[in-house]
């Protein structure tokens, strides 16, 4: 992909603790110039209350708020199963669940449920194109294990929200840090999310 098309990327927010990681990725996205087509499930809302200080507003959401910074961000409604990147027209550069709730796991690994997440991530499949899933959860079932087990067969890539310490993280922002920069890099996106390893 070249041009504009291979600055584009889609972000679907669940309801599982360590919204943070969406958040971080969001401004790392929008400082890095990429179109970001963003989906909240309506759990996601919750927890956006329950994990951050910016103000929630569901019916209208502020992307800039929640990123901290404004960016080239398109909202897209869980119930608009007609939206743009619910068809295999619609590319992009790559499909990032973060961070993933396990109904959200299930539904996606038995291709199952009817909001435009999923519908986004059965399209991201079929077309071979980037998917990464960032769990945030401890420990984990044996059904969850199998639905991450399937979704890698099926070509997704599991970034488990879980930060390395040879990094040396004073805050909890270089955890969360440490988190997204592999998505970044997943994706392709450079960035300056802390030193690689060998990197002084």
């Amino acid at each position: 992909m070249a041009g504009r098309l291979a600055n584009r990327v889609v972000v679907a927010v669940t309801g599982a603790s360590g919204i943070q990681y969406a958040q971080r990725l969001l401004n790392a996205l929008a400082t890095a110039a990429i179109e970001t087509h963003v989906v909240f499930s309506d759990a996601a809302f919750a927890v956006w209350r329950a994990e951050l200080d910016v103000p929630c507003n569901p019916e209208k959401p502020d992307l800039a708020a929640f990123a901290g910074v404004k960016g080239k961000f398109t909202l897209h409604r869980n119930t608009q199963i007609g939206a743009s990147i619910a068809s295999g027209s619609f590319r992009h550069r790559g499909m990032v669940i973060c961070p993933c709730t396990m109904a959200t796991l299930g539904r996606i690994a038995s291709g199952a449920g009817d909001g435009l997440i999923e519908r986004a991530v059965e399209v991201t499949l079929k077309e071979r194109r980037k998917l990464l899933i960032v769990p945030r959860e401890t420990p984990y079932s044996l059904i969850a294990l199998r639905n991450l087990v399937t979704l890698t067969e099926a070509g997704a890539t599991v970034i488990d929200a879980n930060p390395g310490f040879y990094s040396r993280p004073k805050t909890v922002q270089d955890m969360i840090d440490f988190v997204v920069a592999r998505v970044l890099d997943h994706l392709d996106i450079e960035h300056e999310l802390g030193k690689r390893w060998g990197e002084r």
